[in-house]
């Protein structure tokens, strides 16, 4: 496997969320398409009402030098069997303490924190979060620490 990618869905707040997560990560979106972009026979080929050709039926953003933050708009039709933030949890390794931290503040704020930002038997630092988009995430900066593996 050469990379894993965590992909995310959202009741039509994925480009407000990816507008959130670019402020914290920067970068540039390596890809942007809209339901109405599908070519197909029908003008909102991966929306199931019409007036949902405006959301975002693929977004890509490069968070890690390896690593992209892909996502979707749920449509109507899916929207009933969607939970938020119950299938994914994302896992980063920051390269430094201080990216660490700032990465989770970011992140943390205006959402809930489940383990703060603190050293683990296993990492210098590490903690547990959910944004404000219901998107679970575990920040770690590993440092010196060697957590015996077996």
């Amino acid at each position: 496997m050469k990379r894993a990618t965590p992909y995310l869905y959202f009741v039509g707040k994925t480009e407000e969320a990816f507008a959130f997560y670019r402020s914290v990560f920067g970068g540039e979106y390596t890809a942007v398409v809209r339901y109405r972009d599908i070519p197909s026979p029908d003008a909102d080929a991966g929306a199931s009402e019409p007036d949902e050709g405006d959301l975002i039926a693929h977004i890509s953003l490069p968070i890690a030098k390896e690593t992209s933050l892909m996502a979707s708009d749920v449509s109507s039709s899916g929207a009933a069997s969607y939970i938020v933030g119950t299938n994914v949890e994302i896992h980063l390794e920051a390269e430094d303490a201080d990216e660490a931290r700032r990465v989770f503040d970011a992140l943390s704020e205006g959402g809930t924190t489940q383990m703060p930002l603190a050293p683990s038997p296993w990492s210098a630092l590490f903690g547990a979060c959910t944004d404000r988009y219901g998107v679970r995430w575990l920040v770690d900066f590993a440092g010196d620490v060697q957590f015996p593996m077996g």
